[in-house]
């Protein structure tokens, strides 16, 4: 049985003492998980240090929102992924819709950040999805696909291993719109089909595919009963302790 994952990305959100103060409210939280939860928080880089060592004893994981393509040098407002491990972060989210969409992230920089995450030790949380336009052309999942064949594909097995994938399509990001669980559950497929067709089946069966938009207390038990999705990616809902364990414990 692969082993939920369940990551609270904050985004541009809370101070470091209102970090500090919602870390407190996961902490709390995770005694009450089931061992077989991974359960991540991914706070802005102006708090990653002070989240890490809080977090320290707790069994709660740290997570960046993003990292440079680049190993260092002249790129102004960039964090490496170097700095990011240094701190004693884990994890690593790449691709988020909103990267893709605001800031033009393609295939091509993703696979230099990949690159950049596992030379230090980061393991991505790799993130997938179409836009409205794409799902109702019926493109969606080509779409998909092809950010998966563009960038997973390239890593070596070891690396693959790593990886978590995170489906989220771009229009329920942050719209208060979801997918049908079964309309998720048929891209997630489509995800570990294409994993299996290259990886092979015992690596199709042991990747880690999260649903990232817009879970929330009301349909995470529907999402969740769906064999291809393994977890959540969870935004609006992270921000609040009380939210959150709603859908960390929802079966629990």
């Amino acid at each position: 049985m692969r082993e939920r994952i369940v990551a609270g990305n904050w985004k541009m959100n809370t101070t470091p003492a209102e970090g500090a103060a919602l870390l407190s409210g996961v902490a709390a939280l995770k005694n009450e998980v089931r061992d077989c939860v991974t359960l991540v928080v991914a706070p802005p880089f102006t708090h990653l240090s002070q989240i890490v060592e809080a977090a320290q004893g707790t069994g709660i994981r740290v997570s960046s929102q993003n990292c440079a393509a680049e190993a260092k040098g002249a790129y102004t407002g960039e964090v490496s992924a170097q700095m990011i491990a240094s701190l004693g972060v884990e994890f690593t989210i790449l691709g988020h819709s909103e990267r893709r969409e605001y800031y033009g992230e393609t295939s091509e920089t993703l696979n230099k950040k990949m690159a950049q995450a596992y030379a230090n030790g980061l393991a991505p949380i790799y993130c997938v999805g179409e836009k409205l336009d794409e799902r109702e052309a019926g493109s969606h999942f080509d779409v998909v696909k092809a950010q998966i064949e563009e960038v997973v594909f390239n890593l070596t097995a070891e690396q693959y291993g790593k990886l978590v994938i995170a489906y989220e399509p771009v229009w329920a990001i942050g719209t208060g719109k979801t997918a049908t669980s079964e309309e998720a559950a048929r891209v997630c497929g489509v995800i570990r089909k294409a994993i299996r067709e290259e990886f092979g089946l015992e690596a199709a069966e042991e990747v880690r595919i999260q649903y990232g938009g817009s879970m929330n207390p009301g349909n995470v038990k529907e999402l969740m009963a769906q064999r291809n999705i393994d977890g959540g990616l969870i935004g609006g809902a992270s921000l609040k302790a009380a939210d959150f364990s709603q859908v960390v414990l929802y079966d629990n």
